[in-house]
């Protein structure tokens, strides 16, 4: 008679159901001593383990399932006569499926209150070592780890009164992804202080395959952290077409641009090609949403649009007025829910987690890179500016310059922003050189205003032609810049033959 063993810690209906199917077909099931009483509670009668080690549970339940009674019945090769003579002889029965879930450890870290000691006692050790023995043996072995492969391995021992070694060489690969995964989220916690450790264990979780990748003959999907709470984590669509890859980096950079401004200063960004469009704050967010659409209407036609505030009704029938793909808030009005509806591709999103990461990677061939994020801009950061000019800036020029480097953060490099106010009128970047950024970026700005801009860069000036530009347009009168080149001092004087203010920020935000 074939044999079960089952040792879980989620104990519920389905467990009930399966284990009940497995007695059905004459499976002899196994049990650990919390499984065992839940299944006799419930009418099932199993063997509970002790009975079979002649040893009970100590440790507090550290030690149970860890004998060579267990492991020899799982691990044995049956093709090898040597070992099944070996476990004959120490009255060892085979056991061929292996039932088993962990101790929720990935669950209780995310809780900050439970304490180092509290959360070692959630470290499995027992359920991994019966999956990954199981999981190695598949040969001969069926490991269990996913409760949704219930009604799979019903319909194997149903239809062929076994299950095939296809279905148990994926249910192998599927324990040591999740083995590896578990591994990987203790060992992210032991070592959080550790920005850079030697090996790199991500810890990612499926949330939905994609409608496609890039481009419509590319496969993809979105795994979300099993960790920390990023915002992207929190996607809930609420209508529209399934979503693809390009919509969620497009939605990641919005997301992050208005993220950067309190709730109390309505906020609009447009996203196209994970480039921004246009970004604005507004007295309300109806304005927000205008000055952003006006900044460049063009690009905005298809791309992404992202509101720190609430998305209300009237601005809904504002947003109908446009071609977009996608509609990202906090919240809606049930009304402003109706509305947006009526478009039937559109896809809106609510998001309600703020931004956390601290790391990010970007793949390469045979590798990836990663850093730390350079999200965050606080105040300190905005007080940290140098005048280098005769010129100092007006205080409304201040407000300007510092609104245009919170967005030039998330321009690729050469990366060139004219604003007006808290308005962005001229965006610029992915050139090979910054002084086609600057004249693309003064360019598009000149058509919509003439005086009173400012030019923010995210990397210093290596000669004097982006002031040279800037003073040609006779419209930019204040720069902000890292500084840093050596041919500095030409900028400098530029800007003080043209009258242009200038500061240094000696903070780069080169985004490749």
């Amino acid at each position: 008679m074939k044999k079960a063993l089952v040792s879980v810690y989620n104990k519920n209906e389905k467990l009930l159901e399966f284990v009940s199917f497995l007695i059905e077909k004459k499976y002899k099931i196994i049990s650990t001593n919390g499984t065992y009483q839940y299944l006799l509670k419930n009418g099932l009668h199993t063997i509970e383990i002790s009975s079979i080690t002649s040893f009970p549970d100590i440790l507090d339940g550290r030690i149970k399932t860890i004998h060579p009674y267990i492991y020899g019945g799982i691990l044995v090769n049956r093709s090898n006569k040597k070992q099944i003579k070996s476990i004959k002889n120490y009255n060892i029965d085979l056991i061929d499926i292996v039932l088993t879930d962990f101790y929720p450890f990935i669950e209780k870290i995310k809780n900050k209150s439970i304490d180092i000691k509290s959360m070692i006692e959630f470290i499995d050790i027992g359920g991994p070592s019966l999956l990954r023995s199981a999981a190695k043996n598949f040969l001969y072995v069926t490991p269990i780890i996913d409760i949704n492969d219930f009604k799979l391995i019903k319909n194997e021992i149903e239809e062929n009164k076994s299950i095939s070694i296809k279905i148990r060489k994926k249910l192998a690969g599927k324990a040591f992804n999740f083995t590896s995964n578990y591994d990987a989220v203790i060992s992210n916690y032991l070592l959080k202080e550790e920005k850079f450790p030697t090996y790199i264990n991500f810890s990612y979780k499926k949330k939905m395959n994609l409608i496609y990748g890039e481009n419509p003959h590319q496969k993809a999907a979105f795994y979300i952290n099993n960790i920390q709470k990023g915002a992207m984590c929190n996607i809930n669509q609420l209508h529209g077409n399934p979503i693809s890859f390009n919509n969620i980096k497009d939605m990641d950079i919005a997301w992050k641009i208005i993220s950067q401004f309190s709730p109390n200063i309505p906020t609009c960004c447009t996203v196209k090609h994970s480039t921004p469009c246009g970004v604005a704050n507004g007295k309300d967010i109806i304005e927000a949403f205008q000055k952003t659409y006006y900044a460049d209407p063009i690009s905005s036609f298809g791309g992404v649009i992202a509101f720190n505030t609430k998305v209300t009704e009237k601005l809904a029938k504002e947003i109908n007025r446009i071609f977009l793909e996608v509609v990202i808030a906090s919240d809606y009005d049930k009304k402003a829910i109706n509305i947006l509806k009526m478009k039937k591709s559109l896809r809106t999103i609510i998001i309600n987690n703020s931004i956390s990461d601290i790391t990010e990677c970007v793949q390469v061939d045979g590798g990836f890179l990663m850093q730390e994020t350079d999200y965050s801009l606080n105040k300190k950061e905005e007080d940290s500016y140098k005048i280098v000019t005769e010129k100092k800036f007006s205080d409304q020029e201040i407000k300007s310059l510092f609104f245009a480097q919170k967005v030039v953060k998330y321009v690729k490099s050469n990366a060139i922003v004219i604003a007006k106010g808290t308005q962005t009128l001229g965006i610029s970047g992915g050139q090979t050189n910054r002084i086609w950024a600057a004249r693309q970026a003064i360019n598009r700005a000149l058509k919509k205003n003439k005086k009173g801009l400012v030019l923010v860069s995210d990397a210093f000036f290596p000669f004097r032609d982006v002031v040279d530009e800037a003073a040609q347009s006779k419209c930019i009168c204040a720069i902000l810049q890292p500084g840093g080149s050596i041919r500095d001092e030409e900028s400098i004087k530029a800007c003080n033959s043209y009258g242009i203010a200038m500061a240094f920020t000696g903070k780069r935000y080169f985004k490749h």
